[in-house]
């Protein structure tokens, strides 16, 4: 038989407050109501107000100083509404003027004034912020947190074979955990499907439109015959005027090594030849997505065999003001060289840091390879 948890107030000190002339309903008026926990923060934050503002004027300004509002009004912006907010501010006021009316103006400090202020702009923005997300505290970030660590795992590579290799390496604009870079990829049996996509715009302007289209492509992948046709056609059905979106699909035999690379208007894969010890530029191209009602791709098909590889990239790793994208494609191939003494897995993240330094962009790679 399991016990039941002792109550959280005696029976006895339960009955005697029962009995307490007006406490009931105080207690029902606090407990009623969806914005309870709002209006309960709300009085709470008021009467300490009023308790520092009348102690700093009675007792000792140094003990109650207006400064112990700041922490006041921080709290209030982070938990109340805006509009609860207001009514905080207004009492932050009226003790700010008793105590200046019993100490003096000067012993307030145009310094501190000045900090309230600043704190009251910040507290109200981040109010305004919450009341348009619809969230209360610090649930907005968690939310942010959130999506960022489940893009995250999206673009991890499925597991692979010992007999294969697969790196992903992702480098967003500023630093910021958001950008217009993502994969997408699934394995089922022996066939593993890989695509990267490029959003335009950079850094976290591009991070919330690739958020929604990581999802999006990675309920497509593996469930249509043509990755990208589907793509263009969702994303054409859109009608938005918000940028242009490129994309490559691979799709690998992991028993055979046999490949098809798709493009829409992405940068062209890249081939290692294990056999010339030489990299080579795949045909694949395609049209951008979302520009046209029918996607028409030039697919590019080959095998895999030990040693090789597939280099798929962004345009952020070969394109720079003022230098050709040609340039960039061949320094690219150049600096994939690096790659060799190292190993593949090893060498991914020294290429992006390479071709990425100097100019602030989102970057890319994804690199699959037979050992």
């Amino acid at each position: 038989m399991s016990s039941r948890p002792a109550p959280l107030i005696p029976p006895r000190l339960r009955a005697f407050l029962v009995r307490v002339p007006g406490l009931v309903p105080v207690v029902r008026f606090l407990r009623r109501g969806p914005l309870a926990r709002d209006r309960n923060l709300l009085i709470t934050l008021c009467v300490v107000t009023l308790l520092v503002g009348g102690l700093g004027a009675r007792v000792s300004l140094e003990l109650f100083s207006p400064a112990l509002l700041i922490p006041v009004i921080l709290i209030g912006g982070l938990q109340l509404r805006l509009r609860s907010l207001a009514k905080l501010l207004v009492v932050v006021l009226v003790a700010l003027g008793y105590i200046a009316f019993a100490k003096g103006a000067s012993l307030i400090g145009v310094g501190l004034v000045a900090a309230i202020g600043f704190t009251a702009v910040l507290a109200a923005l981040m109010a305004r912020t919450r009341g348009k997300l619809g969230v209360q505290g610090l649930r907005g970030d968690a939310m942010l947190l959130e999506l960022r660590d489940r893009l995250k795992r999206q673009s991890e590579l499925p597991a692979l074979p010992k007999s294969w290799g697969g790196k992903v390496v992702l480098k967003q604009a500023g630093g910021s955990s958001f950008g217009g870079d993502f994969v997408v990829s699934m394995r089922d049996g022996d066939q593993v499907e890989i695509a990267l996509v490029d959003v335009s715009g950079k850094g976290v302007d591009a991070g919330t439109r690739a958020l929604l289209l990581s999802g999006t492509f990675g309920g497509l992948l593996g469930s249509v015959g043509d990755f990208l046709q589907a793509c263009n056609a969702y994303l054409h059905r859109q009608k938005g005027d918000e940028g242009f979106v490129t994309a490559v699909h691979v799709r690998v035999n992991l028993s055979t090594g046999e490949y098809t690379i798709t493009s829409a208007g992405h940068p062209p894969v890249v081939k290692f030849d294990a056999g010339t010890g030489s990299w080579q530029i795949a045909s694949a191209k395609g049209v951008v997505l979302g520009v046209v009602p029918d996607l028409h791709c030039e697919p590019d098909s080959g095998v895999l065999r030990k040693g090789d590889a597939l280099l798929l990239y962004t345009d952020g790793l070969i394109e720079q003001p003022g230098r050709d994208i040609d340039a960039g494609l061949d320094k690219l191939l150049g600096e994939a060289e690096r790659l060799l003494p190292s190993g593949f897995r090893d060498g991914a993240r020294a290429l992006v840091n390479a071709m990425s330094s100097g100019h602030n962009d989102d970057c890319a790679l994804v690199l699959i390879w037979r050992p």
